[in-house]
């Protein structure tokens, strides 16, 4: 998935979420079967929220396990690169904490 339809993915939960927070405020001045309606149609809304969300989970999941498998592939493929790496990265880190 695209960084674009990553972005579109998350302005359009936001704005059903948004849009059924607007409808639940409704609901709770309006009365009878007005009120009925508002709910259904933010629950709705949430429901379609909900859905987009567990779309980005997986993209987000699939994309992690891309990246673990490429990094795994490199260590196993470079491993004294890998070890120079992680000390001079630690080396920074600590010397970062370290700093007054």
């Amino acid at each position: 998935m695209s960084e674009i339809n990553k972005e579109r993915l998350m302005s359009d939960i936001k704005t059903v979420l948004a849009d059924a927070e607007d409808l639940l405020k409704q609901a709770a001045s309006a009365t009878g079967e007005r009120a009925s309606e508002l709910r259904e149609t933010a629950l709705t809304r949430l429901k379609q929220a909900r859905e987009k969300a567990a779309d980005v989970q997986v993209v987000v999941v699939e994309k992690g396990k891309k990246a673990a498998r490429a990094t795994d592939d490199y260590v196993h493929e470079h491993p004294w690169a890998s070890i120079g790496i992680a000390a001079g990265a630690g080396v920074l880190l600590g010397l970062l904490i370290n700093r007054k």
